[in-house]
């Protein structure tokens, strides 16, 4: 046996040893990856009621916020209309103001003047 028979034969039981350690190693990745594979089988169970939750939830929240807005909307118009019906009243109070602000003062001056036209008249007539 020469040294080239010796070291072919050293080289043959490493690529046995090394095809050995390859099989094994493939078969360890093999079972790593059913069992990454089962947790994501398990994972996606459990996602899938909690996206339904979610989407349940989502819409209930649609459903709600929707609600919310006629509901502003309703109390937008309810303050419309108070608003309306106080510048409506407003508006009378002006008109009504106006209206007897002018006639109330003539009568005012008019009562004043014969006030004083009959004081005139009694200071007149007492110093005769």
């Amino acid at each position: 046996m020469n040294f080239v028979s010796i070291f072919s034969v050293i080289l043959l039981a490493c690529a046995s040893v090394l095809c050995i350690a390859l099989v094994i190693y493939i078969n360890r990745i093999t079972k790593s990856i059913k069992d990454i594979e089962s947790e994501v089988q398990d994972l996606s169970s459990e996602i899938k009621p909690l996206i339904a939750s979610t989407t349940n939830l989502s819409e209930k929240l649609n459903q709600i916020s929707g609600e919310a807005g006629e509901q502003l909307n309703i109390t937008k118009g309810i303050v419309n209309k108070f608003n309306d019906r106080v510048d409506t009243i407003l508006d009378l109070e002006e008109k009504v103001r106006d209206g007897f602000a002018g006639p109330v003062l003539d009568l005012i001056k008019n009562l004043s003047a014969i006030s004083n036209g009959v004081n005139a008249f009694w200071n007149a007539y007492k110093k005769k």
